[in-house]
């Protein structure tokens, strides 16, 4: 038996190489720092700043039906609300700019009761036309349907009562997430333009807490405060304040030196570096239920059509070495289905964690990679496939994700060692993302499809209905595995909104995936969040989880900025401005 204080003491490679990412990480930001310092700005009082997409410079585009980072992100985090928003902290419906939904029979139609009182920041009245002539406006513009709603969508109209009635052209239970959270536009603007798929939309009419574009320049802007929001007496806070950063690590100088409010970043070490800065003021929360990080084997790539080799990568991962060295340990070991907690209650009551091949076993890794016909040969022990072809892959990484270069590192350490010859290739994220929805790439790391419930997680990894030929583009099932039961399966969900049966159907798909390794979760994802309470307060913590306190999971932000208020002692509580 080994004493605790033996683990801490013993020499290790991993131990070692966790010590210099950790020592080389720490030293280049205080170098980083020290030459910084000079460059802090400071925001006026009852400015809250916050770092969110990293760029070098802005453009002024408040367009609400365009992807982040086309589109500036307080355009669905500040200016444009939707008709509901999901909690994924408490797993719930927050009723927004409509007050109720209710099912009209199985998954056939949705009907939205509309808040009433609401006006748009140019003072005309929002009404449940505006609802109806949104979604409208997508049918009539297939360009601004990102979201496909119009694929299962038939109808959108209003009843006698002045609700607002979604039909389906077929069941589609799933749909109601992107329905309540698409962002709701003003009929009496949009009605009137020209071209409403090129308007960059410069000044915003909106409902949402922050819709006045008080300036916008190449470095940094502001949104300020609606004066006619509909949630009285909010937002406490005047103006949220954007500056631009093109990296990972300038923002993490920015909440070092307490230029920043809020953020949703990696932080390397953040006790030490940013905690310890101002343990009075300085928090982060990181709660793993943004899904999982997965590795994916290209079917691209002849070897990964056998399920004992996909399963042999999976075994020869050190999971626990990832979290450490890769991720500082903010985060937890996947499940054998890959369910983030935020799926707990969908888990398989009879899966336990040692189950399937979500566990660092090497010497079985070794023995399906020989059963299969992979063996190693020659002088460098690598492995070579029945047709003589050596396994020789590489696992393509964004650059400059420093958590995730790590791990695909670790990874590739781990394949190495049991004869497969892996390497790490990292590309920017334009060249990383146009790869793996081309299906052209051998390993990658990647996320997956989210939402409410299990089924856009295991739809996008293994429907036969998003397997597309290699070379198009795809936003799910990048690695173009489908299997016919897991579509009979997802069929089946979406004709039902009945939760029991809907569980028991997922329970089927976790067993599925078991069996068929489409795809290898290697961590839970943690949902990035970092605040500073010297200016406001009110922030979601560990102890206070109203909802996610990550920026990056729009429009869940807008439960923060209303709850938000200038702290006691600040520049903006002493103008009174408070709770």
């Amino acid at each position: 038996m080994i004493s605790s204080r033996q683990k801490t003491t013993d020499f290790s490679p991993a131990r070692a190489f966790n010590a210099l990412c950790t020592g080389l990480a720490v030293t280049l930001l205080a170098l980083l720092l020290a030459g910084c310092k000079q460059n802090e700005t400071k925001a006026r009082p009852g400015v809250l700043t916050v770092a969110q997409e990293q760029q070098s410079s802005w453009v002024r585009n408040f367009h609400p039906f365009l992807p982040m980072g086309v589109a500036r992100w307080g355009t669905s985090a500040g200016i444009y609300e939707p008709l509901m928003i999901f909690n994924r902290m408490t797993g719930e419906y927050v009723p927004w700019l409509a007050t109720s939904y209710v099912w009209r029979g199985n998954a056939e139609a949705l009907v939205f009761t509309i808040r009433e009182g609401v006006l748009w920041s140019d003072g005309e009245p929002f009404t449940a036309a505006d609802v109806v002539y949104t979604f409208n406006l997508l049918k009539e513009n297939p360009a601004l349907d990102t979201g496909g709603l119009w694929d299962y969508l038939s109808s959108v109209e209003l009843d006698e009562e002045g609700r607002v009635v979604m039909v389906f052209s077929r069941p589609y239970s799933p749909g109601l997430m992107s329905l309540a959270q698409l962002p709701i536009v003003p009929r009496h603007v949009w009605s009137k333009l020209k071209d409403p798929i090129t308007f960059t939309n410069p000044n915003p009419v909106a409902t949402g807490p922050f819709t006045e574009v008080l300036s916008f320049e190449s470095q940094v802007y502001e949104l300020g405060r609606n004066p006619l929001y509909w949630k009285e007496g909010y937002p406490k806070v005047e103006a949220l304040r954007f500056p631009a950063f093109p990296t990972n690590e300038q923002v993490t100088l920015a909440l070092i030196n307490g230029e920043l409010d809020w953020a949703g970043s990696f932080v390397p070490a953040i006790d030490r570096i940013f905690v310890a800065k101002d343990p009075e003021h300085h928090g982060y929360w990181f709660p793993a239920v943004a899904g999982s990080v997965y590795l994916y084997p290209s079917q691209w790539v002849k070897a990964f059509h056998d399920v004992r080799v996909r399963k042999a990568l999976s075994l020869a991962l050190d999971r626990e070495m990832i979290n450490r060295v890769a991720m500082y340990n903010y985060t937890r070991l996947p499940e054998p289905a890959g369910l983030s907690d935020g799926y707990a209650k969908w888990r398989h009551p009879d899966i336990k964690p040692v189950d399937g091949w979500v566990h660092f076993d090497p010497a079985a890794a070794s023995r399906l990679l020989d059963e299969a016909g992979y063996r190693r040969s020659g002088k460098t022990g690598m492995r070579t496939g029945p047709d003589g072809d050596p396994m020789s892959f590489e696992i393509s990484v964004i650059a400059g994700w420093s958590d995730w270069v790590r791990a695909c590192q670790v990874m590739a350490r781990n394949l190495q060692a049991v004869g497969i010859d892996a390497k790490v290739k990292a590309y920017d994220f334009t060249g990383w993302f146009e790869k793996v929805q081309r299906g052209e790439f051998e390993l990658s790391i990647g996320w997956a499809d989210d939402g409410p419930t299990p089924y856009r997680v295991f739809r996008g990894i293994m429907a036969t209905e998003t397997v597309k030929p290699f070379g198009d583009n795809t936003y799910v099932n990048w690695h173009r595995f489908g299997n016919q039961e897991a579509d009979d399966l997802l069929a089946r969900f979406e004709r039902t909104v009945e939760f029991s049966e809907q569980r028991k159907i997922a329970w089927r798909l976790q067993e599925i995936y078991i069996e068929d390794a489409p795809a290898i979760p290697i961590f839970l994802n943690p949902s990035w969040g970092e605040y500073n309470t010297r200016r406001f307060v009110g922030w979601p913590t560990a102890e206070n989880p109203y909802v996610r306190l990550s920026t990056n999971h729009p429009p869940e932000p807008l439960i923060v900025m209303t709850r938000l208020y200038p702290a006691p002692d600040s520049a903006s509580a002493q103008k009174g401005d408070t709770q």
